[in-house]
This record gives structure tokens, C-alpha cells and sequence, in this order.
């Protein structure tokens, strides 16, 4: 269990976005992967709708917003660290992003994430990234609905354009620094080679996110962090390296079991893996609650149990 941090989660995002160095940032679904990443050194988390899709055996344009509101929810009550909330295309028209925000900022994480997409959002979008976008003044009427409908100036409004692929690179650049200019904290784009990675940071007139695709089919490139960082990326996120890397240990140990009959796992590494996993869920807090009330000695359920038994 978490102790409650002194800061709002938005302050602590602000906090991120004024420091020198990059925020690494991870996407998860749930809480453990999320206290996970935490455990692990991550400076902020985005529940993001690749994964939460994929959690759900859907897809992100099926996932509606009170689905994605529960998930963030209960994330960012799991952790100490930031979470954003991909948001899409703000799940309709200014009504709903005004809506959207409302909601997510009341739900206490840290930011939204808000792109020009249309919506609904189509499947089509997995494949191959075949984006479907709107027109800049109409993305901007939704980013003005977002900041009218923020209480706390803390929060966070990330914006992304899926334009570079399908407009081109300038268009992208215009509708970046134009999301600047309408009040954006960061921007997400996808710069589809090494040359147009370099180039973003410095045409973007505010702080850029690069996502590390991993299993991209369009050939984004991979690159380290540290890379990424040099060229003056100020949030490295991974939006899908939780669900491939699970699925693929995953589906190994129970295609084992199935044709082995036995999952080929070390058990003194396994004792140590569970006490690791019972310690990230909070199991020792629970303990200590315990030893204080229902299984404190001599305490009256504490007797009665033993008894019984």
C-alpha cells in the first residue's frame, strides 16, 4: 500500500515537466503492472488505450469512457507516481472532452491525452496505422473545451497529432506548435524515421513526448532512452512493451504446461518471485493491520478462532 503523497497527482506531473531530465513513462491497465513500473524506477505511468484494450480483449475505440475513467482510477489510487489517461478523441464532440476532463480530473490522476482523431475511433487504426483525423480548428475547439473545463490549473492536457504519416511532416509540426499555442502541456507525434526524430524537438515550441513502439509494423524506429533524451525528448513513453512482453512469458509458460506438463520454473526463484509479488501488492501493510487488530494475541476473535479450531 501507498502512503499519501503531499502533492496532487497534476502538481507532481507539473513538477516532472520542470525538471531538466526526461520522464520515463510506462503504460499499464491495472494496478499491479502499475506498482510495477513504480517499483521498477518509472517517473510517471499513462493508462494507456492500447493496453487498456488489449486488458479488455477489445479494442481502444470499443473501450468507453466510464471504462477507461474506472481503470485510472484505480491506477493512480495504486501508485504514488503520476498518471495520465489516454483519452483519445475526448470520446465525442467539446461536450464530451468538457465531460471527459471533469471526470478524469476528478478522479484524481494527473493528466489527459487528448488527438485529433475522429470518433468514433476505428479498429482500422491498429492496422498498420491507417490514422482518420479531423481538421486543426475543430481539434482545437475540443482542446479549448478541455481547459475550460480544468478546476485545478495543475492538470495536465497532453495533446497529440496523427497527422505526420498521412499530411506529412510540416502539417504535423503546425498542428503541434498550434496545440502550444491553445494551451497543450506536451505534445505527441509519431516522427516515422531517425532523421524526423531529430528534427521534432527542435521545431516543436514545447515539451515533446516520443513513443518507443516496440512490435510497430511501419518501421518507427527503436532507439535508447538515452538517445532520445539527447535529443531533447522531454517524456520517453512506452505504449505497448507491458502487453507484449506479459503475453509472450505468458503464453511460453502455458504452452509448457500444456505440452511438458510443468511449467519448467525454478522453485527457490519462484518462493523469492511471490514474496516479491506479495510485497508490491501490499501484503506486508495488510500484515501489520492484522497483527494490530483480528490477529493481535489475546484479542478476543484472535481467541475464538483458536478455539473453534
Amino acid at each position: 500500500m501507498t502512503t499519501k503523497p503531499t502533492m496532487s497527482a497534476p502538481a507532481r506531473m507539473r513538477s516532472l515537466l520542470k525538471r531538466d531530465r526526461p520522464i520515463m513513462r510506462m503504460s499499464v491497465a491495472d494496478p499491479m503492472t502499475a506498482r510495477m513500473a513504480e517499483k521498477a524506477g518509472f517517473d510517471s505511468l499513462v493508462v494507456g488505450g492500447y493496453m487498456l484494450g488489449a486488458s479488455s480483449c477489445l479494442t481502444e475505440p470499443i473501450i468507453d469512457m466510464s471504462q477507461n475513467l474506472e481503470a485510472a482510477r484505480r491506477v493512480q489510487a495504486s501508485v504514488e507516481i503520476p498518471v495520465s489517461v489516454d483519452a483519445g478523441a475526448g470520446y465525442g464532440e467539446a461536450i464530451q472532452v468538457w465531460h471527459t476532463v471533469r471526470q478524469m480530473e476528478a478522479a484524481g490522476t494527473a493528466a489527459i491525452q487528448l488527438e485529433d482523431q475522429v470518433f468514433p475511433k476505428r479498429a482500422h487504426y491498429h492496422r498498420d496505422f491507417q490514422e482518420n483525423t479531423i481538421e486543426l480548428d475543430h481539434m482545437l475547439e475540443k482542446m479549448a473545451a478541455a481547459r475550460e473545463a480544468r478546476t485545478d490549473p495543475d492538470f495536465c492536457i497532453f495533446a497529440r497529432t496523427d497527422t505526420l504519416k498521412t499530411h506529412g511532416y510540416d502539417e504535423a509540426i503546425r498542428r503541434a506548435n498550434a496545440f502550444i499555442d491553445a494551451g497543450a502541456d506536451a505534445i505527441i507525434l509519431f516522427p516515422n524515421t531517425v532523421e524526423e526524430l531529430r528534427r521534432a524537438p527542435k521545431d516543436v515550441n514545447g515539451p515533446l513526448t516520443v513513443l518507443v513502439s516496440h512490435g510497430n509494423r511501419v518501421g518507427r524506429p527503436i532507439l535508447p532512452a538515452q538517445e532520445l533524451a539527447d535529443m531533447g525528448y522531454k517524456i520517453i513513453s512506452y505504449p505497448i512493451t507491458t502487453g507484449l512482453v506479459m503475453y509472450r512469458a505468458l503464453m511460453r509458460c502455458y504452452e509448457d504446461i500444456i505440452r511438458e506438463g510443468e511449467a519448467g520454473l525454478d522453485h527457490d526463484e519462484m518462493v523469492d518471485v511471490r514474496l516479491q509479488l506479495e510485497t508490491t501488492i501490499g501484503l506486508p501493510e495488510l500484515y501489520a493491520i492484522e497483527e494490530r487488530t483480528t490477529e493481535k494475541p489475546g484479542s478476543k476473535i484472535h481467541v475464538n478462532r483458536q478455539t473453534l479450531g
